[in-house]
C-alpha cells in the first residue's frame, strides 16, 4: 500500500527556519513528481497552493511567493522529498501536504500533511 507521511511541521516565530520531510513507502519514487502544496484557512474553499515541485530530474520550480526562501529537494536513495523553508512569514501558515504523481502510469497520491504556524 502506498502511503506519504509529512513530518517537521511545528510552531515557529517569523523568520525561523524549517525543514519538512515526505517519506514515501511502496512507490517507485524515482518515477514520481513530487509537489508540497499547503492549505490555509483563509483560502477561499480552503483550496490548496502549489508550493515547489520537483521532478524525476531534479529539476525545481517555486510559486512565487516562496522563490528564494524555500528549497525543494529529493533523496532518492531515501525514497524522501524535503522541503526547506527559511525566513518564515505569518502567511505561510498552513497544513503542509505532499504529492506525488507518476506522469506515465497517471499514478497520484496525497499524504495527510503537517502543519506549520508561524506566529509571534
Amino acid at each position: 500500500q502506498v502511503r506519504l507521511v509529512e513530518s517537521g511541521g511545528a510552531l515557529v516565530q517569523p523568520g525561523d527556519s524549517l525543514r519538512l520531510s515526505c517519506a514515501t513507502f511502496n512507490m517507485t519514487f524515482n518515477q514520481y513528481t513530487m509537489t508540497w502544496y499547503r492549505q490555509a484557512p483563509g483560502n477561499p474553499g480552503n483550496q490548496r497552493e502549489l508550493v515547489a515541485r520537483i521532478f524525476k530530474n531534479g529539476t525545481a520550480s517555486y510559486a512565487d511567493p516562496v522563490k528564494g526562501r524555500f528549497t525543494i529537494s529529493r533523496d532518492n536513495a531515501k525514497n524522501t522529498v524535503y522541503l526547506q523553508m527559511n525566513y518564515l512569514q505569518s502567511e505561510d501558515t498552513a497544513l503542509y501536504l505532499c504529492n506525488g504523481y507518476w506522469y506515465a502510469a497517471d499514478l497520484h497520491y496525497w499524504g495527510q500533511g503537517t502543519q506549520v504556524t508561524v506566529s509571534s
